[in-house]
């Protein structure tokens, strides 16, 4: 037996938040939102039991202030922390802070989170354990350090930020003469964005595919991969739609990679939800090999179409195993038909621009095998000081051609008044010819714009 929480504070908003707040109320738990002041009445501070201000709009100052929503779980006698996506859902540091207060961290431990987050670990515990990686460097010194090591593995390389994500900090270089001014650049975007000025390079695949692996651990060293995302449809290192299973993968590629990804969370002590990120080359041997690029120590955005081919709640799962509890999954999983995701931000669907504003309409699209993660509602005003994710449309069907289908229609049904969406990007996108054959890679999106 174990002992479940009886209060989670979310430290989050939008559609998130709100996921969160459902996963607790379906497990009887009492839920906490924080906010700050533009938030005052956004759809997960409506629907929590309670709700906390914790500062003015800039999310240095609330949704990524430590000493705030620590204080506002003290506050409200919350025993547990959900930190949704972004914000501080990898931050080490406020997973130790939540540790000393006496608070669960609904996430990896400290140390963990150290050992898999950072990108230059990462890749060192994937040589450990048999995963296969690009060629790359460890933390770069200098410009000067950063041409030796691109030299040696050979151009294009891309430059990363070693504790970063979101396509911030990367830069892609062709020519030598490029790569110090580059690293500059990486450096200091990577110091801004994430408080940590490491880089390192490593080769860069022109068209590759991106792949990923979602995998769920206890505090008893039992272990489950829950098969792989499709998600090669991106714009800027951005995910725009993603799906499960990916078309590319067998069942022998998933049980191979499954297993190792398995032994590899267990024997380095890490528990709770995680994915593992690879680069596909599509046009490497036997049809393409999995390079292994890093893995993100949280619940992901795209976590829905997991969900929907194993019948899983995975937040359920994850605030389960933060308490404590075993596994009580099958070894091998049945992975029922398809599902895709398509991401809808308030942005301009031709410019990109990010577009707030009020919602004077909102109806999503509903019927069978669809579902909608949403965080607003008619009447409220999309602020500008975040992320432009609005809502997220799910569909499933027994093929992906009829969730396809099905997706083509759920975005003919969505209705989003006074502001611009991406859905007409998405429409286009879901009957593309590369995008039905399965044929995607990371630059369809990119061609497709440029063919306007």
């Amino acid at each position: 037996m174990f002992k479940m929480f009886k209060k989670v504070l979310i430290a989050n908003r939008g559609e998130i938040a709100v996921r969160i707040i459902r996963a607790c109320r379906e497990l009887g738990l009492q839920t906490v939102a924080v906010h700050s002041e533009v938030d005052e009445s956004a759809l997960h501070v409506r629907l929590a039991d309670e709700a906390v201000r914790i500062g003015p709009a800039a999310p240095a100052k609330s949704y990524l202030h430590i000493p705030a929503i620590i204080a506002a779980a003290e506050i409200a006698g919350a025993d547990a922390i959900h930190p949704g996506y972004g914000f501080l859902s990898e931050n080490a540091q406020f997973a130790e802070v939540c540790r000393r207060c006496g608070i669960t961290f609904i996430g990896p431990t400290p140390e963990a989170m150290r050992a898999w987050g950072d990108k230059v670990s990462g890749r060192a515990n994937a040589v450990r354990f048999g995963l296969p990686l690009l060629p790359g460097s460890g933390v770069l010194r200098d410009g000067a350090h950063a041409r030796e090591e691109a030299g040696r593995i050979g151009y294009p390389v891309i430059l990363k930020a070693s504790g970063g994500g979101g396509g911030r900090g990367m830069r892609i270089v062709r020519r030598p003469e490029d790569i110090e001014n580059a690293f500059q650049s990486a450096t200091s975007e990577a110091a801004s964005g994430f408080k940590n000025p490491d880089v390192y390079v490593e080769r860069f695949i022109e068209r590759p595919r991106h792949i990923e692996f979602q995998v769920l651990v206890d505090k008893h060293g039992h272990a489950r991969s829950l098969g792989e995302r499709e998600c090669s449809l991106q714009r800027r290192h951005q995910k725009i739609i993603e799906e499960a299973p990916s078309p590319w993968m067998t069942e022998q590629r998933r049980r191979e990679m499954g297993s190792r990804i398995e032994k590899a969370m267990v024997e380095t002590g890490y528990d709770g939800l995680g994915t593992l990120e690879f680069l596909l080359d599509p046009d490497g041997p036997d049809g393409g090999q999995l390079y292994f690029m890093e893995m993100n120590t949280r619940l992901q955005v795209e976590h829905p179409v997991t969900e929907m081919v194993t019948g899983l709640d995975l937040v359920a799962e994850q605030i389960l195993v933060a308490a404590g509890g075993k596994l009580a999954l099958p070894d091998q999983l049945h992975f029922r038909g398809h599902a895709i995701e398509c991401r809808i931000n308030a942005e301009d669907p031709v410019t990109f621009a990010p577009w707030p504003g009020v919602i004077t309409e909102y109806h999503p699209p509903g019927g069978n095998g669809v579902r909608v993660d949403g965080g607003v509602y008619g009447g409220f005003r999309v602020p500008s000081t975040y992320d432009s994710l609005i809502a997220k449309v799910i569909t499933h069907a027994p093929s992906r051609e009829r969730a396809l289908t099905r997706m083509a229609r759920a975005l003919d049904e969505f209705i989003v008044g006074g502001i611009r969406t991406n859905i007409p990007l998405h429409k286009r996108l879901v009957v593309h010819e590369d995008v039905r054959a399965g044929r995607m890679t990371t630059r369809t999106i990119e061609e497709l714009v440029a063919s306007r």
